[in-house]
């Protein structure tokens, strides 16, 4: 299953006012795994940047004025999500204003369906706590110190690590190839970072007791006792 975990940054809240998408940046997971593959771009967003945007990202109308407009990237934009599930957090913002941008560039629109909201799965599983992306940071331990400006592409490689997390935490073997794979927009390789501190074992110790009796009811040729003795040795 291919995934794209995305992000966008904005000049503000409401497509609808005439706000733009001023930078996209999305990493590819594939059966979630990263694969090294990411696009990102900053656009163009053809009006100025109001002065509480340049706070939060750090982009001024100086560095915009001579990057793409939306249309030139659209078909590469198109062509990299394809049709992957995308993963976004507060998924309904980002999918309006690409669709915004989409729709006044005349490309198909991306159905609300193929998006993910990691914000709606932390509530889920996190009732009545913060579920803000920083917040799930310090839930799962996932370093996000180089986090001073919302930045698309950071946000989302930060975010595929939280996804990975809610959807039952890192394998050991995840990681992007060493070499990035060529596409549009790719960029070195990212690797998800080490949890600092091991999950508690979901396995309680009334479990592991009941668990333990059962096996020693099923006899010496028990399968469960062999490969118990296996393991200790």
């Amino acid at each position: 299953m291919r995934e794209i975990v995305l992000d966008t940054e904005t000049t503000g809240l409401d497509p609808e006012e005439g706000d733009r998408i001023v930078e996209i940046g999305a990493v590819e997971l594939l059966n979630h795994m990263p694969t090294g593959r990411t696009f990102h771009v900053y656009i163009n967003p053809e009006r100025s940047m109001p002065a509480e945007a340049f706070e939060v990202h750090g982009l001024s109308d100086d560095f915009l004025r001579d990057k793409p407009l939306f249309d030139q990237i659209a078909d590469d934009f198109l062509a990299f999500v394809a049709e992957a599930r995308l993963v976004i957090h507060n998924a309904s913002f980002d999918m309006r204003f690409l669709n915004a941008e989409l729709r006044r560039a005349g490309k198909p629109l991306l159905p609300d369906a193929q998006a993910l909201d990691t914000l709606a799965m932390a509530r889920k599983r996190y009732p009545g706590s913060p579920a803000s992306l920083d917040a799930l940071c310090r839930r799962f331990g996932v370093d996000n110190s180089g986090r001073e400006k919302h930045g698309a592409l950071l946000d989302s490689e930060i975010l595929a690590e939280v996804y990975l997390e809610l959807i039952g935490g890192r394998q050991p073997d995840f990681a992007l190839s060493n070499a990035t794979r060529p596409g549009t927009g790719a960029a070195p390789a990212w690797r998800p970072r080490p949890r600092p501190t091991p999950l508690a074992p979901c396995l309680t110790e009334a479990e592991a007791e009941a668990h333990a009796a059962f096996v020693e009811r099923l006899g010496d040729g028990a399968l469960w006792k062999k490969v118990g003795s296996a393991m200790r040795r």
